[in-house]
């Protein structure tokens, strides 16, 4: 190949360590003019989700606390290059994170037919493998502001393969962290605020699931089960709304990043236009019952 054959290729979307394919990487023999390299969500039929659990579940009241640490996180990740906060324990700490951990337990859980509090306990008590070690330094090399964005070109197959081989890291290394025992990367305050999430996200799903189901693109309708990650990040967005009582606007942004991280194409401009109609229409039908 002539050193003047431009080569694009996709930063893939990050490791999610729940049935999720590995990326088709090329080797350099076979590298063509335009080398994509992407990660494909798997099909799956017979998509279920269990009924809500009888067992009352205790949700946090309306999260003054997390609005302030979401302020000083996204400060934190304009001078940090977009790290996730981490406490003095060593252990991430922001709402962020918190949203993070919900979306990967819901995708798992609807993956499995599960209820996404009790596996979310599971995963919290579980206990860990003889011999297993964390490696601690993951946590500052993991950024999840690492959106896929646009081709990225290169003049040389050399460039291809530094570019492919800091992808395949950066990948490796999100798996490190998002397969690790939780208790280990996440402090006290992002496992309540992740737990009461799902519980709000168990409390109004079939409610929510009408809720999706008139606002979501048709084509969406079509393949459910390959927008798994995009409609649980609407139920995570909804329930954090109208359950947990963050403010919708911290909200979109966070469900949109979200998007922008796991989700291709124009999910996250989707996501955003749901998201507004629903609180549009949610502050409507609240305005409506205060008047009667």
């Amino acid at each position: 190949m002539e050193a003047s054959t431009a080569i694009s290729f996709s930063s893939p979307k990050a490791h999610l360590p729940f049935n999720l394919s590995n990326p088709n990487s090329p080797s350099s023999s076979s590298l063509k003019p335009s080398l994509f390299v992407k990660f494909c969500s798997k099909p799956l039929k017979n998509l279920t989700f269990p009924s809500v659990s009888q067992n009352p579940l205790r949700l946090s009241p309306a999260l003054a606390i997390a609005e302030t640490l979401e302020a000083a996180s996204e400060t934190d990740d304009s001078s940090k290059g977009g790290s996730i906060k981490i406490d003095k324990s060593g252990r991430f700490s922001s709402p962020r994170a918190a949203r993070e951990l919900a979306l990967l337990i819901a995708y798992a859980a609807c993956l499995e037919g599960s209820d996404p509090v009790q596996l979310f306990d599971k995963r919290v008590n579980a206990k860990r493998d003889p011999g297993y070690v964390f490696d601690k330094e993951s946590l500052l090399r993991y950024d999840h502001m690492s959106f896929g964005g646009a081709p990225v070109e290169v003049e040389t197959e050399e460039e291809a393969d530094k570019l492919i081989l800091k992808n395949e890291e950066d990948s490796a290394n999100e798996a490190e962290v998002l397969s690790a025992p939780p208790k280990l990367v996440y402090n006290r305050f992002v496992l309540r605020l992740a737990r009461d999430i799902l519980g709000a996200v168990v409390s109004g799903w079939n409610e929510h699931v009408l809720v999706i189901d008139k606002v979501i693109p048709p084509n969406w309708k079509d393949e459910p089960a390959g927008r798994i990650l995009e409609l649980c990040i609407l139920h995570l967005a909804m329930a954090e709304i109208t359950s947990v009582g963050t403010r919708h606007q911290i909200v979109i942004n966070e469900a949109v990043d979200l998007a922008k991280r796991f989700c291709d194409g124009c999910a996250p401009r989707i996501i955003n236009g749901c998201l507004r109609t629903f609180v549009k229409d949610h502050h409507s039908t609240a305005q409506s019952e205060n008047h009667q």
